[in-house]
């Protein structure tokens, strides 16, 4: 009997440390340092135009204007991001709204508490050698398209963009090359014959002429035109169990971004760069520029998430995730967002 005992005790010390070693945290609980919270946020792509929010609000001050202490992460991919936010590595996300669709599809419970875009701010470029083969997403069958990552919203957005032409996953290639530097090479070096980005990767890339812009998805009318309506993208999203714990502390995070929301419609592409890192603008600082402008009115100047961008995100989803297809008629887009803390934080900026 004792060594069945001691057997059992060895079994639940193993379980236990493999827990602590998973990261299976309590996502419940924020730490906090003399009496701040600590919050870590993963960004994915701190350096991407349609992110910039994230840094500006870092930038300028905002966080520790509403007394919180924020450090952020930088991750590629917004799939990977929202694993870290799963597993209570962070405890929110700067990334697509429409992973919190998904995610509900999967029985797990993400919300949208600020919503910077009504628009993705993604752009379809076709490679220099390809541009007189891809005219329209018609023109994918047997290409290799680039998208982040598989699962990803450039891969989501893609899957769109060709079903819409007709054309099933099976007819083309959905190709891994990340963005940046990495998203450039696949394009240059035949990896990739089409691909979805942002700036400034895409000010760099049709500066130089390797690449044309086929679709862009960076104004309302190139969005609604491309995929049929609005399709809200660049946002903060948390688990459901932190903002239902922590409303506080989710109220100083929202009203830091509506503070920079609100900074960005005041301020010009020239004010908003001076204020970015420098490493940012590897490409130059007028291309930096330059795609700032191209990109900033992507950004809703108010944080607010409209109904109707919600609806077309599910509509599409609906028609190329296989997780949410399956599942479309059970899927509660009221606990995918939530306004309430951006017209908290509205109504105190007045």
């Amino acid at each position: 009997m004792m060594k069945y005992r001691k057997h059992i005790a060895v079994v639940l010390l193993a379980v236990c440390t493999l827990l602590l070693a998973t990261g299976c945290r309590d996502s419940r609980r924020i730490p906090m340092a003399n009496g701040r919270p600590q919050l870590t946020i993963m960004v994915g792509g701190l350096e991407k135009v349609i992110y910039l929010p994230a840094m500006l609000t870092e930038r300028l001050g905002n966080f520790a204007r509403n007394d919180i202490d924020v450090k952020l992460m930088g991750e590629q991919s917004g799939a990977s991001a929202e694993t870290a936010l799963l597993t209570g590595d962070v405890q929110a996300v700067v990334g697509f709204y429409d992973h919190t669709v998904d995610l509900q599809a999967k029985e797990q419970c993400l919300r949208t508490v600020v919503q910077f875009s009504d628009v993705p701010g993604e752009v379809q470029l076709v490679s220099k050698a390809q541009a007189a083969e891809i005219r329209s997403p018609a023109d994918f069958r047997g290409k290799k398209l680039g998208v982040t990552s598989l699962g990803s919203s450039t891969d989501f957005l893609t899957q769109a963009l060709a079903g819409q032409a007709g054309l099933t996953t099976s007819d083309y290639d959905r190709v891994k090359v990340g963005a940046g530097q990495t998203f450039i090479a696949g394009m240059n070096h035949g990896g990739i014959d089409a691909g979805m980005t942002t700036d400034p990767t895409v000010a760099q890339m049709v500066k130089s002429g390797d690449a044309r812009i086929l679709l862009d998805m960076r104004t309302e009318s190139g969005t609604r035109a491309a995929l049929g309506g609005l399709y809200p993208a660049s946002s903060l999203y948390m688990k459901c169990d932190t903002v239902r714990s922590h409303p506080d502390i989710v109220q100083k995070l929202a009203t830091a971004f509506v503070q920079t929301l609100q900074w960005i419609e005041t301020h010009t592409p020239e004010d908003i760069a001076a204020e970015m890192p420098s490493q940012y603008a590897a490409g130059g600082q007028d291309l930096y520029i330059q795609s700032i402008r191209d990109s900033i009115g992507m950004f809703n100047g108010d944080g607010l998430m409209k109904p109707e961008g919600a609806q077309n995100v599910l509509n599409i989803l609906s028609r190329y995730s296989r997780n949410v297809a399956p599942k479309r008629d059970s899927i509660v887009l009221e606990d995918t967002y939530t306004n309430e803390f951006v017209e908290k934080a509205l109504q105190g900026n007045q």
